[in-house]
């Protein structure tokens, strides 16, 4: 399993990306400091870091300088400084990646598969799951039941993914609007719903796999 050290002083970064890349099979470990990323790049191996510029003890710019002089680890830079010079220092410090606050989870953890590939990491999405009679192939993107692939939308892929992967977990709404259609989405409820109905549709003999869960939302199980 492919590991990523999230180093950012904000919290809420670190449970969006897990959200994100442990839903991609990548196991995740976090660091408040660029002291702290740099002591932790000692102690352990990460296949990629996801690095943000401004921390407190040692900014982003320092640490990879830092982590880079004892191992050879890709880094994803992170930041709200957006500025050309700001890239450009990035890069003279060895970064793979930049990426601008705020930004889509879901192109940060393509940008993620892409170097962890580079470098000669076999992606974690390189397999095949089965729940019951399902099977989702992760890589494809394709979803077969007892072998028969079913068409679905890319959004309907997304919440069965979802919902399988958190099986016998009950799940709000708006914990499937989140993880889905992103932190900054601010649709409604329905929406979940009528992709529900859809995707059920589409299940056929599978439909009851995701049960409703009166006064919450959505879960599945086999």
């Amino acid at each position: 399993m492919a590991r990523i050290l999230v180093a950012d002083d904000e919290r809420d970064i670190h449970e969006l990306i897990r959200r994100y890349a442990e839903r991609d099979g990548y196991e995740v470990m976090t660091a408040t400091t660029g002291l702290e990323a740099v002591q932790l790049c000692r102690e352990n191996d990460f296949d990629i870091i996801i690095m943000d510029v401004m921390m407190p003890e040692m900014d982003g710019f320092k640490a990879s300088k830092e982590i880079k002089k004892i191992k050879d680890i890709p880094i994803l830079m992170l930041s709200a400084r957006g500025e050309e010079y700001d890239k450009l220092f990035g890069f003279e410090v060895g970064a793979d990646d930049y990426v601008v606050k705020p930004f889509s989870p879901k192109e940060l953890m393509a940008r993620v598969e892409v170097i962890v590939s580079r470098h000669g990491k076999q992606s974690p999405r390189t397999d095949r799951r089965s729940f019951g009679r399902i099977e989702i192939d992760l890589p494809g993107r394709g979803v077969y039941i007892d072998g028969a692939e079913i068409e679905l939308t890319a959004k309907e892929f997304d919440v069965l993914l979802y919902l399988a992967e958190h099986s016998g977990m009950a799940l709000s709404r708006d914990n499937i609007l989140s993880a889905v259609w992103g932190y900054d989405y601010f649709g409604e409820d329905r929406t979940v719903d009528w992709q529900i109905k859809h995707l059920r549709n589409k299940l056929g003999d599978c439909r009851d796999y995701i049960k409703t869960v009166r006064g919450v939302g959505y879960k599945f199980e086999v």
